[in-house]
């Protein structure tokens, strides 16, 4: 048997030369002998699904980070001094980690499979002569398949015979609107979207019917290929995580330093062996920040329950934080920055122009005259009359929203008819159908046969400019005077509108006297021209504020879509994203264009470009990608199976959850549950809000290791006992990261958040400033806790009261130095004493665990404590004001200083 397909890129070649060369006719297809060949020569229609590593593995590799390793650590220690409860704590915070970094992994593995699943359905294929269901994993390359009305399409076709055929292509192609198919070969290098003889897998035969070749399947379909970008893209890591990671190795060097530093003093002082050790594992103790990891994750959970109530649904945690990173949005249009309902906006008749308020279905709003000539007229009526004659959708209002059964362009039509006053339903029902010619593609028209009570036929034609103007020779005006037709002028204004990427439709109708049925050969003239309807599916408002709202925010914000490039500069003027004067030919940058451009070449143009159009999934994969590799955080928005790539490239996916597609949503690290792209503006400021308390709870909680370190460093420097031991440095440690820390998580977002430009991705997580505040504070706590414990011994008190003190001091300290600690720059009575009551529930709930630390028998035999006086508490509360006024000393000094650089330039993470 010769090849049923000579080569891939059949849509170059015309129908007549395919089915010339086919070894069979299309009436008969493939016999099931040449099926069997086909299978066996070129496989399945199925997705290749990689084998995926063990779960038992996957869940192994999530310990291989070097802040567990200290966790791992930590718990080893606690182990080693038999602290059972502690050890437990902190197993169980390596434990949820290793979990949710489980989970993130699996659902890059679930979109792979989803897509795979995409695939799964009955299909009609002609084979020996027959029509018959098959599943379709066992469509074959050259099979010919049939398409009706509702089918998923099986694998790539080329298109051989339609009849009104009609593709949603939006899950593959990002194009708003159904694709209207033909058979006309299209030139070599046609975009994806635009090969309009072709048939893709996954894809939904929407109207009309057709059949085709099987020109592709399994993972050479597009779909495939889109299945291979997916399984071969690695998630990034996010920005907090980089930090993490980064704090994580120093802070593992500077614990292996200062622990062999002590043991080496220990045994030089000649302190015996297991001394030496136990002080060096105190100081591994001590520097370790056990809390750490729990907050970061019991903060950023929060912060997920605070995005679901702003409509974020968020699907990884660290991607709570990203969010207060992302520098750049790249967001798909339908849907997310537009209405996803196709509104008229404008209608033009020969001696009028109107403008239509009001968007999308719901049918309020109104047609008002653009100038003083023009007035409300019988052609006008006759316009919106004849688009609601001629038209088969319905509107329809569920759960307090307008949607359209049918085409989206006909339920525009009836909406405008609203508009004008009139009731769509009374009017249809007050003509009878008597005949109907539906669209055709290579007609480029509809046309209905009314009747009305009087018996007076009307017969109602829209369609193409080109189309409905062949038809016509004379015009009506708002008068209801038949004039000679001006079609240039009319073209002129078609142009106009169709230069503001408004889809044109022209409308035309004639009256008559019989009821004779339609055919095309009777419509080709004799129609009296009443007017055009210009139509898009419109910004949504919220979009145009939140893109102003990131811009001033240093975000910027990029349109992707798979629209054309007239429509999507339409948009995006409207949505703030090009200047009104700008050419088109130098704001958007069309998918063709990009294939043609080296990667230094795609790094300007994705850098400086705010429009990309007619864009396919490697288009906006690597677009994403080269925006990465000049340093940008970004966010990727999308719902359809083309945008999964890029969703799961970008290091935080948005996928829309009313609307978009499994594939995306499983893709994604976020979703909307409203598709608007205001939520996302929303979900930035929520995430620098997060990523601020983040920050301000790490410069808070590090002075305490520091302190203790340099407690355990200064007795085995000065051969003194240990001022605190091990386990009571535990207790500091985690009780006050769960009561004091954790109410920053409460904090108001600061009034700036979003005026200041993002976070630098690259920028550490401390920078020199707040080094300096922390290693301050970590001074102040072991000078007052080191000096406490002496003075408490030199008055005659045991050792384990001196020892209780010194924890004391820790405690107080810290809580004192969390209130300087709500905001990193601003003083705290500024702030508002009350704005955060959690902070005085969590000093309150801390005071009183440490009552019960100092005075209960049994927490003094867990702890090994004893009561301690009143006196020893004054002095460590007035040691506690101290740190609290000198921090405050010290931040309005570094405000002083900050306000005298330019406000210009950002000279630190810490001057916000």
């Amino acid at each position: 048997m010769s090849e049923p397909i000579k080569h891939s890129n059949l849509y170059t070649e015309s129908r007549e030369n395919i089915i010339r060369d086919l070894p069979y006719s299309p009436e008969y297809g493939l016999a099931q002998e040449q099926v069997e060949i086909q299978r066996e020569t070129y496989g399945s229609n199925r997705l290749t699904v990689k084998k995926h590593k063990h779960p038992v593995i996957r869940f192994a590799e999530q310990f291989h980070q070097p802040l567990i390793y200290i966790l791992l650590a930590a718990t080893i220690v606690t182990l080693a001094l038999q602290e059972w409860i502690d050890a437990g704590v902190i197993l169980a915070v390596v434990m949820l980690n290793a979990i949710v970094g489980f989970l993130q992994e699996s659902k890059a593995l679930k979109a792979i499979d989803a897509l795979a699943n995409s695939l799964v359905s009955e299909t009609t294929v002609i084979r020996a002569g027959k029509r018959c269901k098959i599943d379709s994993s066992e469509v074959v390359l050259g099979d010919i398949v049939v398409l009706e009305s509702g089918d998923k399409v099986p694998a790539d076709l080329r298109l051989l015979r339609i009849r009104d055929l009609q593709i949603d292509e939006s899950a593959l192609t990002g194009e708003s609107v159904p694709s209207e198919k033909r058979v006309e070969a299209v030139p070599v290098n046609t975009a994806l979207a635009d090969r309009n003889n072709m048939a893709y897998s996954s894809t939904l035969a929407t109207y009309g019917s057709g059949i085709g070749i099987v020109t592709a399947i399994g993972d050479q379909t597009e779909i495939g290929r889109i299945s291979a970008l997916i399984a071969n893209t690695s998630t990034l890591d996010t920005p907090l995580t980089k930090r993490i990671a980064k704090f994580s190795h120093y802070l593992t060097y500077a614990i292996l330093v200062l622990a062999v530093t002590v043991f080496v003093i220990s045994i030089m002082q000649g302190v015996s062996t297991v001394n030496s050790f136990m002080a060096s594992i105190a100081l591994a103790v001590a520097a370790i920040p056990e809390g750490l990891p729990a907050a970061i994750t019991i903060m950023l959970a929060i912060g997920v329950a605070r995005m679901a109530k702003r409509r974020a649904i968020i699907r990884r945690l660290p991607a709570v934080e990203t969010l207060g990173s992302t520098t750049v949005v790249c967001s798909d249009k339908t849907g997310t920055l537009t209405q996803n309902q196709m509104t008229v906006q404008h209608i033009a008749t020969v001696d009028g122009e109107y403008r239509i308020t009001g968007v999308g279905y719901k049918p309020s709003g109104s047609i008002e005259p653009i100038n003083d000539s023009s007035s409300k007229g019988i052609n006008l009526r006759a316009t919106v009359e004849c688009g609601v004659l001629c038209n088969n959708a319905l509107i329809e209002q569920k759960d307090n929203q307008w949607h359209v059964v049918g085409d989206p362009t006909e339920g525009a039509l009836l909406c405008v008819g609203e508009k004008l006053s009139f009731n769509t339903d009374e009017v249809q029902k007050s003509y009878t159908r008597i005949d109907e010619l539906p669209f055709e593609s290579a007609n480029q028209y509809m046309a209905t046969a009314t009747q009305d009570n009087l018996g007076e036929v009307l017969i109602c034609i829209k369609g193409s400019l080109e189309s409905i103007l062949s038809k016509c020779n004379v015009a009506l005006t708002s008068t209801g005077k038949e004039i000679a037709l001006d079609k240039e002028a009319i073209i002129k204004r078609a142009d106009a509108m169709a230069s503001k990427g408004l889809r044109v439709l022209a409308f035309a109708h004639r009256k008559e006297n019989h009821t004779g049925s339609l055919s095309h050969t009777n419509v080709k003239a004799g129609f009296l021209f009443l007017g055009l309807q210009g139509m898009m599916d419109p910004p949504r408002p919220e979009a145009i504020e939140a893109i102003d709202a990131c811009k001033r925010a240093g975000v910027d914000v990029k349109m992707i879509t798979g629209d054309h490039a007239l429509t999507a500069s339409s948009i995006a003027k409207q949505l703030g994203l090009l200047g009104t004067s700008e050419d088109i030919g130098k704001s958007v940058v069309t998918g063709t264009e990009l294939n043609d451009l080296s990667e230094q070449q795609l790094a300007a143009v994705a850098k400086n470009a705010s429009v990309f159009a007619r864009v396919t999934p490697d288009n906006k994969y690597r677009l994403v990608n080269s925006l990465q590799s000049q340093g940008h955080v970004v966010a990727m928005t999308g719902d359809g199976v083309n945008d999964a790539p890029a969703l799961r490239r970008a290091d935080i996916g948005v996928a829309m959850a009313l609307d978009g597609t499994e594939v995306a949503r499983e893709a994604s690290d976020m979703m909307l549950t409203d598709d608007n792209f205001a939520t996302i503006r929303s979900a930035i400021e929520e995430g620098r809000g997060i990523f601020d308390n983040l920050k301000k709870f790490i410069v808070w909680t590090l002075p305490t290791n520091g302190g203790e370190g340099l407690v355990i460093l200064l007795a085995v420097l000065l051969g003194a006992s240990l001022p605190i031991l091990p386990v009571q440095i535990l207790w500091i440690n985690l009780t006050t990261a769960i009561l004091l820390g954790l109410m920053l998580v409460f904090e108001p977002k600061e009034n700036d958040i979003m005026k200041r430009p993002p976070y630098p991705s690259n920028a550490s997580l401390i920078d020199s400033a707040l080094l300096i505040r922390i290693t301050l504070v970590s001074i102040l706590l072991c000078a007052g806790a080191f000096g406490m414990y002496e003075w408490t011994l030199m008055n005659g008190s045991s050792t384990e009261q001196a020892r209780t003190v010194a924890v004391a001091v820790f405690v107080i300290g810290e809580a004192f130095y969390l209130l300087n600690c709500r905001s990193l720059t601003r003083p705290f009575l500024s702030l508002g004493l009350f704005s955060n009551p959690w902070i005085w529930i969590g000093i309150t709930g801390m005071t009183l665990l440490q009552l019960g630390f100092t005075y209960l028998p049994f927490m003094n035999s867990w702890f090994k404590t004893e009561p301690i006086d009143l006196t020893s508490w004054f002095m460590a509360i007035a040691w506690g004001f101290i740190i609290f006024l000198i921090v405050g000393i010290e931040k309005g000094w570094r405000n002083k200083i900050s306000s005298l650089k330019s406000p210009k330039i950002r000279r630190s993470a810490y001057d916000n």
